[in-house]
């Protein structure tokens, strides 16, 4: 299968990851003043907002679901030009790790793995919308679920909404 591949294994296959399919789950584009946006002269300087959510389920025996939700509201001159949403889902099989790296696994290194191809997605909404490229920063998803774990006295509960 050319979507499954192995991104960790170690201790002679007693621990494994691997990618089984990676989809968009939802995903949603709205403007409303399209038409007032691209007759306007002037340069398109957007204030751009980024929030971010994960969620990670246990689907059956070692079959995980991740996504990883990202919400980019656009404004320009304090007026929203456009607001895309794009929920990015994987399914990934994973054997072999304690909880705490589970977690890790789970509200780190999934979103990571998704995160190129939400990226992508939002961009190609903006221009079929007919925006400019939108390219989204890289993010550090070590950085965030550490914060979530200092933030949050339960290890496994699901990360909250990051605005970036």
């Amino acid at each position: 299968m050319a979507e499954e591949t192995t991104a960790a294994t170690t201790e002679a296959g007693k621990q494994q990851f691997r990618i089984q399919k990676v989809f968009v789950k939802d995903v949603s584009f709205e403007t409303l003043r399209s038409t007032e946006i691209f007759t306007e002269q002037g340069q398109w300087n957007p204030d751009v907002k980024v929030q971010l959510n994960t969620e990670g389920k246990n689907i059956k025996d070692n079959l995980y679901e991740c996504t990883l939700m990202i919400t980019v509201t656009v404004e320009l001159d304090k007026k929203l030009a456009y607001l895309v949403e794009v929920h990015q889902s994987g399914l990934f099989s994973i054997s072999g790790f304690g909880e705490g790296e589970m977690g890790h696994l789970l509200g780190s290194y999934t979103p990571s793995v998704l995160f190129p191809f939400a990226r992508e997605a939002v961009c190609d909404l903006a221009v079929r919308a007919g925006f400019p490229q939108l390219l989204l920063d890289p993010i550090n998803f070590d950085a965030l679920y550490a914060q979530h774990l200092a933030s949050n006295k339960e290890p496994n509960a699901p990360a909250p909404e990051t605005p970036q």
